[in-house]
């Protein structure tokens, strides 16, 4: 989840993280009315008030952003442990001035200028604990001589810091992606493995470098989480399932030190989403021509999809065939493509590659694979990829001829990235459904080049 979302819910440990305790789930408005009625007095000054509560809501977005409780394994997203996080209690008498505030601030936090994680804006009451983040007390003597709530929170947390307001809110879905990454995937899922791991090596400089986070899990990133696992004593083979994902998260959390006030943040940057994870009518781009192809594929097969083309447009076409994929294979039907949706025609995708009738397998070895094609690649998909672009390339002579070997060398993904310059796409290396389907049928000479 690149950027955060408030949730609607949060889960609340009554304990220490270890202890056994009940754990509450409750609407994200009414935990922080909770932690505010437990943390601070309804007489203060209405400008301390306001920096408080935006430093609770802050560091609970955080727990949340970061899975810090979640990838740990635990079942909750924050404890109501003041050693830990911050105090709540589910049956606290409420206030009324602070629920009005909150009311009207929930969806607002601080973060680090340029960044897009909540700051972990660790606070103490500032007499009877010392803490280097807000003072409770502190802010209201700040509020009586007449500071605003942003002031009260630049003084303790710096002047590089910004408010966001009016985040967005919805679900707080576990961000492991449900199935597991291995070369050949990509999407922001495997850009996030790949920004997290380069961060790791920081810390731990045995792991070798992901060359770019473009979200595309090719070789280098496979080296670097076989040596993850091995450093962490995890099964060696490279491939990220949700024990590897989320120990990846837990240990980029702890290197990045969330726990502390000089959290470094996620910057904007690393933020950037080359593929939405969410598409939905009106969105174009490389996602979108994705699902195209495989629907418009599934169309030749399944009576129940509507036959569409392939384009980078979300339009009414795509979202027809999206509803009518969801109803036949028991989804929510919303004509919205999410992760269910995305991993569910995969699914169906690959089942009908592999179980294709007799007829049909002189065709079915030049069907797109199923998974992205990158350096590093072996095997008869290479080798009919390196077949079609040579025939390309004496057709144009930008494009440079390859040798047929069965390897996706550095050769390779330089034809690859020139027939990519040629067409306008992004020069990735990789080659997806979309260009998989351009390279073979223009390869056998169908269509104009």
């Amino acid at each position: 989840m690149p950027y955060p979302v408030v949730p609607e819910y949060i889960t609340v440990h009554l304990g220490a993280p270890d202890a056994p305790a009940e754990n509450v789930t409750v609407t994200f408005p009414r935990y922080i009315k909770g932690v505010a009625a437990s943390e601070i007095y309804p007489t203060w000054n209405e400008s301390a008030i306001r920096a408080n509560v935006l430093a609770q809501i802050s560091v609970a977005l955080n727990r949340v952003y970061t899975e810090f409780y979640r990838s740990r394994g635990y079942d909750f997203d924050i404890t109501n442990n003041t050693q830990y996080d911050q105090a709540f209690s589910p049956n606290k008498e409420m206030f009324e001035n602070i629920n009005a505030i909150v009311d009207d601030t929930f969806n607002n936090y601080i973060v680090r200028r340029g960044n897009v994680e909540p700051l972990y804006a660790q606070f103490c009451d500032g007499v009877r604990t010392q803490c280097r983040g807000l003072s409770q007390w502190g802010s209201q003597e700040l509020a009586q001589q007449g500071r605003t709530p942003y002031e009260i929170l630049q003084y303790y947390y710096g002047q590089d810091i910004d408010l966001v307001y009016n985040a967005p809110v919805g679900d707080s879905t576990p961000s492991y992606p449900g199935r597991p990454l291995t070369v050949g995937s990509v999407g922001e899922d495997v850009r996030t493995i790949q920004r997290e791991l380069n961060r790791i090596r920081k810390n731990y400089p045995a792991l070798p470098a992901v060359g770019e986070t473009d979200g595309v899990f090719g070789a280098d990133t496979a080296a670097a989480v076989r040596a993850f696992q091995r450093i962490f004593g995890l099964t060696e083979d490279g491939i990220v399932g949700k024990g590897t994902w989320y120990r990846i998260k837990s240990v980029y959390n702890g290197v990045k030190s969330l726990s502390e006030v000089t959290s470094e943040g996620l910057s904007l940057s690393e933020a950037q989403r080359q593929f939405p994870k969410v598409l939905r009518r009106g969105d174009t781009g490389i996602g979108v021509q994705t699902i195209r192809f495989y629907l418009a594929f599934l169309g030749f097969f399944l009576p129940e999809l509507p036959p569409i083309r392939i384009s980078d447009v979300f339009d009414d076409e795509l979202r027809d065939a999206v509803l009518a994929f969801q109803s036949t294979y028991g989804l929510t039907v919303d004509g919205v493509v999410g992760r269910n949706t995305w991993n569910a025609i995969r699914n169906v995708y690959e089942q009908t590659l592999y179980q294709l009738p007799p007829e049909y397998q002189t065709f079915a070895r030049q069907i797109y694979p199923g998974r992205f094609l990158v350096e590093g690649d072996t095997g008869a998909e290479v080798t009919l990829l390196q077949t079609q672009l040579n025939r390309l390339a004496q057709r144009d002579s930008s494009l440079p001829p390859v040798t047929v070997d069965g390897i996706f060398g550095a050769a390779t993904a330089a034809a690859v990235r020139a027939l990519q310059n040629r067409l306008g796409y992004t020069p990735t290396g990789a080659v997806g459904p979309v260009l998989w389907s351009y390279i073979i049928t223009q390869g056998a000479g169908y269509g104009v080049f």
